[in-house]
């Protein structure tokens, strides 16, 4: 079996190998969100600025909740079946390895079709409900019609190159997004401005891309470099097989699609006390979230295969070296990013747009809301090391502690008590944060110690 560009994840410094695994998940995770990030840059410039420019990309921001789900959807299938298929590696059975990565291809080509479906007959009215405007409703159908037709080439994408990561080929699935996002980036000038198709040239352009990358992550999967194959056999759904894989994948879902619902939270929150240029401002504040939260998520998955392979393999002081290094990691880089936000945020404004009322409205809320950043690598450390053990209950929790339990019922209860509506609305996602961040940190640290107690009972692998 050809192992070229793999790793051995039983052995060696955890931290070279955690930092070796990470780079490329890092590199692949910011690249990845290129792809929509590059739209809004181009969308955010196109001329006149103070009215083109800010209505299509608040259009473009309102699609931003349908676009979560379908990567929510790739999540589902993808942080479920990756982590106990690198937990099945760890045990020497390769072969249950490949059959969940069999039966959750198909589910994903399943999914697929059904959103597609659901997303053309249903856009208008999903997207007015996500906080479109009957200035910005046309932006965002333009944008929606045409990408919605892409949805199985994003599935394929995000939901299977997560298999060629788990199994350590870390440098093929960075060259996945990087070649989709390239392109991106090329056609992105050429559609919108060159043929004059405005925000429907962005779609195509990000439709087109994704449809290299997933040809190209089929042809690993199909190919003779991988360790875990892609084979006919395994396509047929199994119970046994598939719901394991929901259970687990289920936390990182609510993580991604709680975001629509949240983002119809804010925006109908922000359209009511701040107008059009508040949604447009939390389009920018999303933005900046997303771009500056893939490093954590890129060190997250460089650490899920090593902590999984190792779980699996019963090698508890290993496991626990990962958590160790990936926490490090995480706490560092929130901290970082926290005090450049609070020092610099109109720099990060301007990545998104030049118009003048925007930028200072986007600057004064983003400090607010990435009030709590600094902390927020612990956070997402406990969360994803849980789903790595394939601990499902607890990740599934915490998932729906901080978005739904937390963040939603704050948006609406914070106004009530602040004279600055707008303002209390920005300020639940901090306060959220901090909440959570409690959280997770009690129940990881008890959880954690009890099931590293439990895997030294047993020999290792």
């Amino acid at each position: 079996m050809n192992k070229q560009n793999s790793v051995d994840l039983g052995s060696g410094n955890v931290g070279k190998l955690l930092f070796s695994l990470a780079l490329p998940t890092i590199t692949s995770q910011i690249v990845n969100m290129l792809y929509n990030l590059v739209d809004r840059v181009y969308i955010g410039h196109m001329q006149p600025v103070d009215t083109v420019g800010s209505l299509a990309l608040t259009g473009v921001g309102v699609c931003l909740p349908v676009i979560m789900i379908i990567s929510a959807f790739a999540a589902l299938l993808a942080m479920g079946g990756a982590p106990r298929a690198s937990i099945a590696e760890g045990r020497g059975d390769l072969a249950e390895s490949e059959r969940i990565m069999g039966n959750c291809f198909t589910m994903l080509v399943t999914i697929s079709l059904v959103l597609t479906v659901v997303f053309r007959l249903f856009a208008e009215p999903l997207l007015l409900t996500f906080g479109a405007s009957e200035n910005t409703i046309g932006y965002a159908l333009s944008y929606m019609n045409i990408y919605s037709l892409g949805t199985i080439f994003v599935q394929m994408t995000l939901g299977m190159n997560a298999y060629i990561t788990a199994q350590g080929f870390t440098t093929v699935s960075m060259k996945t997004v990087l070649i989709g996002a390239i392109l991106n980036t090329i056609l992105d000038p050429i559609f919108i401005f060159g043929l004059s198709m405005g925000v429907r040239g962005a779609a195509l352009a990000t439709i087109l891309s994704q449809a290299v990358s997933a040809a190209w992550v089929l042809r690993f999967l199909l190919g003779p470099r991988t360790k875990w194959h892609l084979r006919r056999e395994n396509l047929r759904p199994r119970a046994k097989v598939v719901l394991p894989c929901l259970a687990l994948g289920l936390s990182p879902f609510i993580m991604q699609s709680t975001e629509s619902l949240i983002a119809v939270c804010f925006n109908s929150s922000l359209l009511k006390y701040g107008g059009d240029i508040a949604v447009g401002a939390m389009t920018v504040l999303t933005s900046i979230m997303q771009f500056a939260m893939m490093p954590l998520q890129g060190l997250t998955q460089g650490a899920q295969p090593i902590i999984s392979y190792n779980y699996g393999a019963r090698n508890a002081q290993r496991v626990r070296a990962a958590f160790r290094c990936l926490l490090r990691a995480c706490v560092t880089y929130s901290l970082t990013l926290w005090i450049l936000v609070q020092l610099f945020p109109r720099m990060f404004a301007l990545i998104f747009n030049n118009s003048p009322a925007l930028v200072d409205y986007a600057a004064w809320a983003l400090r607010i809301y990435m009030g709590a950043t600094g902390i927020f690598g612990v956070q997402i450390a406990c969360q994803q090391t849980f789903i790595a053990l394939g601990n499902a209950k607890t990740s599934l929790f915490l998932a729906v502690l901080r978005k739904i339990i937390l963040l939603i019922p704050l948006i609406y209860i914070l106004p009530l008590f602040f004279a600055n509506k707008a303002f209390a609305v920005f300020l639940a996602e901090p306060v959220a944060d901090f909440l959570a961040v409690c959280t997770t940190a009690v129940l990881f640290s008890r959880q954690f110690k009890r099931s590293m107690a439990e895997l030294e009972q047993q020999p290792p692998q």
